[in-house]
């Protein structure tokens, strides 16, 4: 019996294939090979076509599908045909969806989008967000929502409203990525408590839609799809996605969250106190909490957890930094020769003192960042001297940046009562890199413990929760392995380059 997991991103959907059994995967894959594209029309604004996700899906779902009946993914039979699948399909028992959080999708009565996703780094709504939470009332929204209407999807729909009232009129239903996707596999429009939250559409203190919002921007309330559990059955795939993907018809969805809750998921991350962390193209701290919470300033966030109940409180307090691996994949691009490796990065950049001789990035170059009030800053170099520093230093200085940043919005955690000192992190993307790795654990103190897990892999062991085949999370994640774990060291060192950093900060934080 097997269980499928899709984490669908913004830089590839991947898919992962485990057995129920012995909780092992058996297959994975991503695409498409490289980082899939993301329009941006005008400055802020960050775009991607839900179509391309479904094909990119298409895709993944092929290879994994091959993998696990012991074929090549893309290779054929003898007589030329595809090979055969459908044994591996018939034993998938449940499927579940991990998403980019955040983003909008409208889709007409026919189910067709409307126009491409506003996805999560596009910072053209932040004006309605905040507008939206002057005119409510600063305490209001935090009490209810326990964030400021933002940049988040709500915002975001207003955007639409005011900008394209004509496309607007045809919007049959709005959902989120992951959502759209579970409409793709079952013709079943649907969303959970923990996705309204994430758009600001779930109200803390009622346990029900933010009615209060939705009267604000003047939306109705039918535009929402119907809510279901994070874990249960929520849809049964439909025969054309079945024809499309390969999948047996029929097959259950029982499991959706976006990629932060998922991360923490794939952990095992669910109980008060517990942190996981990802850094890929954004950064992410999420811790989780007992109590509802929330930050007065709104400079993190809080949502409900794939495990918040009406009877249990878990909520997700969310730090994120969208200017994380998409500045280290930048640097290789523009700064390092053509085949350099990230590898290669690593070991140039090592010979470079903690502190990088004076030299330092705040990584804040990829939208509104919402630690910073959602303030559009920029990425800023620093303290660059022409014979002193090279590209060995800039390297560091990008990693040990990223970190600071870390470190920055969680002081604002711990003001909130997270007590950080365990890191949870799947060993993938930034965590690769010895180097931040030890950066971020002597910078903040941390304990950090990597695990061989991702969202893929995460999502289907939550889809097994959702259908009953594991009785609780301890069961699902019994065989999570740990790989490694990092102690905090230099601790003085970095102290001392986190105090430069946080006083460049503070200046240019000042003349915004």
């Amino acid at each position: 019996m097997y269980l499928l997991g899709y984490d669908v991103g913004s830089s590839s959907v991947k898919a992962s294939i485990v057995d129920a059994g012995t909780g092992k995967c058996v297959a994975t894959s991503y695409y498409p090979k490289i980082e899939a594209p993301i329009l941006s029309e005008q400055p802020g604004w960050a775009e991607q076509e839900p179509e391309m996700w479904w094909q990119n899906l298409k895709h993944v779902t092929r290879d994994v599908l091959a993998q696990a009946s012991g074929q090549k993914p893309g290779s054929v039979g003898s007589s030329g045909s595809s090979p055969d699948t459908s044994s591996v399909s018939r034993d998938i028992a449940a499927i579940g969806i991990s998403y980019q959080m955040h983003g909008l999708v409208c889709v007409d009565k026919d189910w067709e989008p409307l126009r491409p996703s506003i996805i999560w780094c596009d910072s053209r709504a932040v004006p309605y967000g905040e507008k939206a939470f002057r005119h409510l009332g600063e305490e209001r929204c935090l009490s209810h929502l326990l964030n400021s209407p933002g940049n988040f999807t709500a915002a975001k729909l207003a955007w639409v409203k005011e900008n394209e009232p004509r496309l607007y009129e045809r919007i049959h239903k709005i959902m989120l990525p992951g959502d759209y996707i579970a409409l793709k596999l079952s013709g079943t429009a649907c969303t959970t408590v923990s996705g309204l939250s994430e758009g600001m559409f779930w109200d803390f203190k009622e346990g029900r839609v933010a009615d209060f919002l939705l009267d604000e921007f003047g939306f109705s309330r039918d535009i929402l799809a119907d809510i279901v559990p994070t874990f249960a059955e929520q849809g049964r795939v439909c025969r054309a996605a079945a024809e499309e993907l390969g999948l047996a018809e029929g097959t259950p969805i029982t499991y959706r969250a976006g990629d932060q809750p998922n991360n923490a998921l794939s952990l095992n991350v669910f109980e008060p106190g517990e942190v996981a962390s990802t850094a890929g193209t954004s950064g992410v701290v999420y811790g989780v909490s007992g109590k509802v919470n929330y930050d007065p300033q709104s400079r993190v966030n809080t949502f409900a957890h794939v495990n918040h109940t009406p009877q249990q409180d878990r909520l997700g307090i969310l730090l994120c930094i969208n200017g994380t691996g998409i500045l280290n994949s930048w640097m290789r691009r523009n700064v390092c020769p053509e085949d350099f490796h990230y590898t290669q990065m690593n070991q140039i950049a090592s010979m470079v003192p903690i502190g990088c001789d004076g030299v330092g990035i705040l990584p804040f170059g990829n939208g509104a960042e919402r630690v910073l009030g959602n303030r559009e800053t920029g990425c800023h170099v620093f303290g660059l001297n022409f014979n002193i520093h090279n590209r060995s230093h800039l390297i560091r200085a990008t990693q040990e940046g990223i970190v600071f940043s870390f470190k920055y919005g969680m002081d604002i955690m711990a003001g909130m009562g997270m007590d950080i000192r365990k890191i949870h992190a799947g060993k993938a993307n930034m965590f690769l890199s010895p180097m931040f790795r030890e950066a971020l654990a002597g910078t903040t103190g941390a304990t950090i413990e990597l695990f061989n897990t991702d969202g893929s892999v995460g999502a289907a062991k939550g889809a097994g929760i959702g259908a009953g085949i594991y009785k609780d999370h301890n069961e699902a994640f019994a065989t999570l392995e740990r790989l490694e774990v990092i102690e905090p060291d230099h601790q003085e060192e970095y102290a001392a380059a986190y105090a430069v950093w946080k006083e460049e900060l503070e200046k240019q934080l000042k003349t915004q």
